[in-house]
């Protein structure tokens, strides 16, 4: 009896410890929750504020109390000197191009640099993985005299092209998820007579599809946020993509705050929904990746 007393006031005094921890920890996440949320606050109060009501006030209204102008949402898509609707659609038709260019020639050549064996493999997949240290900044005049010349400037053909040749960081990601696949697949399916491009499309891509997904999300983030490339190759307002209309927006006199702030907030929402759809795909993609070196 004494001793299962004594061993349950041990296991109170370890158990407290362990949970004024977790509460300490839970009560510092939501701290900094919410100091990260407040500009995000601030945004949806000044997007739901009518015309001409003070945007910026002193002291800040970091929540909307009293002003709920829903309608902001709705004028913001379709303003005819910004429309953010239209510049939605610019944008997923350059993501829907980028992504057909990126898994298929990334799957391709990570398929070659995983699965098959030739001379100097190993050498060149090093070189490829030394091209991501070069910024992109160095290639971007290059580029554009290239583009420029062969009459590409004022299309979305620059900025969808290049996805077709690959990209370094992709092809690794795949490479190294491919190479947790056992080879056993491929020796089976090469008895039953299937050559590469067969054990590539029946056999391979069926089981990368975690990663294809991861890089899909990247690609999105990568075309939704991308500033300086329509910047450089777009001229013409109806081209324009979401991060370059709002950009825009923001450098017009006589700014419309309420209504950048909504175009604000729905630019937000595309990223947050596909990273809760596809979380468990996403974060299952990214663990996998590197389990073989």
């Amino acid at each position: 009896m004494e001793t299962t007393i004594v061993a349950s006031r041990r296991r109170r005094r370890i158990r407290w410890p362990l949970v004024a921890g977790r509460g300490a920890t839970v009560a510092l996440l939501i701290l900094l929750s919410i100091v990260v949320l407040l500009p995000v606050g601030w945004m949806l109060t000044v997007a739901l504020k009518p015309d001409r009501v003070p945007v910026f006030t002193i002291p800040a209204e970091w929540f909307p109390t009293k002003f709920f102008a829903f309608d902001n949402f709705i004028r913001t898509m379709t303003l005819p000197d910004r429309p953010f609707g239209l510049y939605m659609l610019n944008t997923l038709t350059i993501f829907a191009g980028n992504l057909v260019g990126t898994l298929f020639s990334c799957s391709v050549a990570g398929y070659a640099f995983a699965r098959m064996r030739f001379r100097q493999r190993d050498r060149l997949f090093k070189i490829l993985i030394l091209t991501m240290l070069i910024p992109w900044q160095a290639l971007m005049v290059p580029q554009f005299l290239i583009f420029h010349t062969i009459g590409w400037y004022g299309s979305y053909l620059p900025l969808i092209v290049p996805s077709f040749f690959g990209n370094a960081f992709f092809v690794f990601l795949i490479r190294q998820y491919m190479r947790t696949i056992p080879r056993e697949l491929d020796e089976a399916a090469r008895i039953d007579g299937a050559g590469h491009l067969a054990i590539f499309w029946w056999v391979i891509l069926p089981l990368i599809k975690p990663v294809l997904a991861v890089c899909a999300v990247f690609v999105f983030l990568g075309s939704w946020n991308d500033l300086l490339g329509p910047l450089i190759y777009l001229e013409r307002n109806s081209q324009f993509t979401v991060a370059l209309g709002l950009a825009n927006a923001v450098t017009l006199r006589g700014t419309d705050w309420n209504l950048v702030m909504a175009a604000n907030l729905l630019m937000m929402a595309p990223p947050v929904i596909i990273y809760f759809v596809l979380q468990r795909r996403l974060i299952g993609g990214i663990a996998s990746v590197g389990l073989k070196g």
